[in-house]
């Protein structure tokens, strides 16, 4: 028999963390986190980790659990992730994942073979060193040199995934998988899919308010203090939005107003992607947070009410 699994995805300062809460306040469910930065310790301003305040009682997983040191990949993610939801099912509870990582929301609802996931951290560093010193051209040719099919769905501003493909090929020797295609449904779930958006206009000014706001709350502190725990650019954890950019600064790339501006325009970058991503889920149900917003919790209630058996 497959598990009930209710799924709130959508783009960075939608609204998921708000909507994900009041839900599994009114259906008796606990949140699994689908958030690929939260799930550190000490990263907490930067990746809009959610208060104990905010999270109002209700129990969360895979946010604040792993040390920023530590390279984690996305089948660790999906291990611990199904853990969690069994123990929540366990409690005759409803397991709510929550997060806009479209990745690891795949490895959740489909059946993703990671047999190539393997990782050799330097194979990775003496990778970002070419690219500091060359750029990101000089990376994506040594790409087409070893994996053509690679190179072309992986465009070279993609620095992260270019490094990432030619340290799969370096270390198996075998083509990076592409997890956006091919996929195969999980037979472990009965899912339901709930996307959140807004009016891209609004959802471009909560970007700006929160980036702000996180400097305000001492974002620049909080990377400070990473670097002094000896985290660099090389680590994993520190590619994410909000602190490569605060590490520039630090490395005297640009002043603090540019890496400010760098921050809320990657941030407006990557929730475009996450909408792109989403919207790949022909079976996912949309909700727009631009209206009443108890008309919308109530929708989304009365949604997962109706399609998830377990209630």
């Amino acid at each position: 028999m497959k598990k009930p699994l209710v799924i709130i995805a959508g783009p960075t300062a939608v609204g998921k963390t708000e909507i994900s809460i009041e839900a599994a306040k009114r259906l008796n469910g606990e949140i699994v986190s689908a958030d690929s930065m939260q799930i550190y310790k000490y990263l907490n301003i930067g990746s809009a980790k959610p208060t104990k305040e905010e999270m109002e009682g209700i129990p969360h997983y895979l946010i604040d659990e792993i040390d920023p040191r530590t390279d984690f990949s996305v089948s660790e993610y999906r291990n611990l992730a199904k853990n969690y939801i069994d123990k929540i099912l366990l409690k005759k509870k409803l397991p709510i994942v929550a997060g806009g990582t479209g990745l690891y929301v795949n490895s959740l609802i489909y059946d993703m073979d990671f047999s190539n996931t393997k990782s050799d951290k330097a194979i990775r560093q003496r990778l970002t060193r070419e690219y500091e010193l060359y750029g990101g051209e000089y990376l994506h040719d040594k790409l087409k040199e070893v994996d053509r099919r690679a190179a072309e769905r992986i465009h070279s501003n993609n620095v992260k995934r270019v490094i990432r493909a030619l340290e799969v090929f370096y270390t198996t020797g075998e083509s990076i998988k592409d997890f956006s295609k091919d996929l195969v449904q999980s037979k472990d779930y009965d899912y339901i899919l709930i996307g959140l958006n807004r009016d891209r206009h609004e959802l471009y000014e909560r970007i700006n308010k929160r980036v702000d706001i996180m400097f305000d709350n001492g974002l620049l502190a909080e990377v400070k203090n990473l670097v002094e725990m000896g985290l660099t650019i090389q680590d994993i954890s520190m590619k994410g939005i909000g602190y490569k950019e605060i590490i520039g600064y630090l490395n005297g790339e640009y002043d603090l107003s540019r890496a400010i501006e760098l921050v809320k325009r990657n941030t407006r970058r990557y929730a475009k992607r996450q909408l792109t991503w989403f919207k790949r889920y022909q079976n996912m149900k949309w909700f727009n947070l631009n209206e009443d917003k108890e008309k919308i919790i109530n929708n989304i209630i009365g949604f997962i009410e109706g399609n998830i058996k377990f209630l």
